[in-house]
């Protein structure tokens, strides 16, 4: 909601002069109570200006007030700025040569802050902030400090819980000073639903206070403040709902746990990548593949870098938001604003949008809104080489943004993402493995290893959770496994080995293939065959590899191979879905180089080679749900 100015005369009893008024701004947020601009009539002297003053000042005394002249004015107009109480008024008003008094108020600079405009994909609307909708319908739960809710800001959008659990400040001389206690989580709280400075303006937030004075908590009051909205939501139920967990702290596996477990009841959680220049999944709960786990850019779209500290990244960050010199709520006063930078304000922006998409598609799981932010954030505009050398491949290059207003994108479209493994040891046939989050079908599996000693890689179920593993190779340096996990795919999915090695691994009939995999027993490269997409569809493998087909049964699903070569002596090959098919699979095909590995890298099938004039080609498998089938925009 866009809060508009109106003056109108002051309420009251008050006998003034007839042509004397005394007007005040509305809305409130933008009233500075107790400070008055005292206007004087056309053709008053400036000495009679002063007089008035004095005279004021000199009325005002007599009945017990103290009045602070703070400026006069003698250009424009001719008039006073004057300090004091209400009850003043009466007399002001009153007073010779005085025609009206205005109550003082805010004004804003009307430029929209560079994070909000860079999240807009409407950029024709300049200085217009302008989303698809407020995120009404949705509930966030912020556990962070405490939050002032009185600031013009956040003033009856944030709830304070009645929850508690935070450990005694360090040091014995700790000032708990409201405007320090409040000052995080106040911020945090702007930059999701603030008036002027939200994301999304009209969600509700519940603030639970998990954090001390100093901006610390346990993992214990973190865990405690999880259970706390865990009854709170069976006791009431709040759905879409959000949690926004703007904070980290080591690796905890019973923290992970009890995140993965809130967003098996429903709830969507949001964190903090951490601000370490680090890995991000050496913290929690960053490193909870359920949440997601929210990297810092700067204005130019590159990593959040502050001397020593900047942001962590790594196969656990799932998107980046802006994170730098952030504008929002100051828990100084009741109208201060500050700016802060740090993990903490990306993951609110990535809350809010994700209320805006909950929104529109209330119904859609934790797994669903994942992919529906990758979609509709900026591809590759992160500089790779800004990011550590040993996180560039596996760190996603994408920055969040809200959803085009032309978007006809559904919570029921085919959409795909990448998610990578930690890199395996580098010794004999060693294993790396990457799973979907629940609520993902595993649609193919692929690998990766700097030096090409890949001995593939296969699918296995365990537990009824496809894996993605791959096999380091003879003289390997340590693999990557890479899954490529989706939602929208309405089909029943299986994984199918061929019977022997050698032999192909076949789809039944009416089943799409939708990627293949390969892997060799001996540790020796395995290298892909080309599918086959005709009237058999199967995975091909050479002599002694076991082939490995993904299959979907569905009618609505339909599926083609595009194959594009190297040229020259490039080192990578790249082949891409067009518009409105989503890439499933992505294989290398040798051509005699050796292929170090395949990767989806957005709608992007990426195949490294050694190089050389011999080359290879990159083929990605494109799906998409056929036209007379594609559900209908709601």
């Amino acid at each position: 909601m866009i809060l508009k100015p109106r003056c109108t005369p002051f309420p009251g009893n008050m006998s003034f002069k007839p042509e004397t008024v005394a007007h005040r701004c509305t809305p409130d947020a933008w009233r500075m109570p107790g400070q008055y601009i005292v206007v004087m009539r056309n053709g008053t002297h400036v000495n009679q200006v002063e007089r008035t003053a004095r005279r004021l000042r000199a009325k005002a005394a007599k009945r017990g007030y103290l009045i602070e002249i703070q400026q006069t004015y003698s250009g424009a107009f001719h008039g006073f700025l004057v300090k004091m109480s209400s009850d003043v008024l009466h007399m002001a008003v009153k007073l010779p040569h005085v025609e009206y008094i205005e109550e003082d108020s805010s004004i804003f600079a009307q430029s929209i802050p560079w994070n909000l405009q860079r999240i807009l994909q409407n950029k024709h609307e300049t200085g217009k902030y302008s989303p698809p909708n407020d995120g009404a319908k949705v509930g966030v739960y912020l556990l962070d400090t405490s939050v002032q809710v009185t600031h013009r800001e956040i003033e009856d959008r944030v709830m304070v819980t009645d929850f508690n659990s935070v450990p005694e400040e360090d040091g014995v001389r700790v000032h708990r000073q409201a405007s320090q206690c409040d000052s995080h989580g106040t911020h945090i709280a702007g930059v999701v639903s603030g008036r002027d400075s939200g994301v999304a303006r009209g969600a509700s937030v519940n603030s639970v206070r998990v954090l001390n004075c100093q901006g610390k908590g346990t993992v214990s009051g973190a865990l405690a403040g999880l259970e706390y909205i865990q009854s709170s939501l069976m006791s009431q139920a709040i759905r879409p709902v959000i949690l926004l967990l703007p904070f980290v702290g080591g690796f905890s596996r019973t923290l992970n746990a009890a995140c993965r477990k809130m967003v098996e009841s429903g709830a969507v959680l949001v964190a903090a990548a951490g601000n370490y220049n680090d890995d991000a999944c050496l913290y929690s709960p960053a490193s909870e593949p359920e949440v997601i786990t929210v990297g810092a850019v700067n204005f130019a779209d590159q990593p959040l870098s502050t001397g020593t500290t900047g942001t962590n990244a790594g196969r656990c960050v799932d998107v980046f938001a802006p994170g730098d010199d952030i504008i929002s709520a100051s828990s100084d006063c009741s109208t201060c604003f500050t700016t802060k930078s740090g993990t903490s304000q990306a993951a609110a922006h990535v809350a809010g949008i994700a209320a805006v998409l909950l929104n529109l598609n209330p119904n859609s799981s934790s797994a669903e809104l994942l992919q529906q932010l990758l979609h509709h954030s900026v591809k590759q505009t992160i500089n790779p080489e800004s990011l550590p050398l040993n996180h560039r491949l596996s760190t996603p290059n994408m920055v969040v943004a809200l959803p085009d207003p032309t978007s006809t994108l559904t919570g029921e479209d085919l959409l795909c993402r990448s998610v990578w493994s930690e890199r395996s040891a580098a010794k004999g046939l060693a294993t790396a493995t990457a799973r979907c989050r629940h609520g993902e079908e595993m649609l193919s599996c692929s690998s990766f290893s700097q030096n090409g000693a890949r001995a593939g890689e296969r699918v296995e179920v365990i537990n009824g959770q496809k894996e993605c593993v791959a096999v380091n190779g003879n003289g390997g340096q340590g693999v990557f496994a890479v899954a490529r996990c989706c939602t929208g795919h309405k089909a029943q999915c299986q994984m199918l080995e061929s019977p022997q090695r050698g032999a192909d691994a076949e789809c039944p009939p009416d089943h799409q293939l939708t990627g293949c995999s390969s892997s060799s027993s001996s540790g020796d490269a395995s290298d892909s065959e080309r599918p086959l997409h005709g009237i058999r569809r199967a995975c091909p493998a050479k002599r002694d590899v076991t082939s490995y087909a993904s299959c979907c049964h569905t009618s609505s699903l339909e599926c083609r191979l595009k194959e594009h070569d190297s040229m020259g002596l490039s080192e990578q090959v790249e082949v891409s879905c067009e518009d409105s098919w989503t890439l499933t699979g992505c294989q290398g095909l040798s051509h005699g180089s050796v292929v170090r590995g395949a990767f989806a890298l957005g709608n992007t099938c990426v195949v490294h080679t050694s190089g050389g004039d011999i080359g290879a080609a990159a083929i990605a498998t494109c799906c998409r749900h056929r036209l007379s089938h594609k559900p209908s925009d709601h």
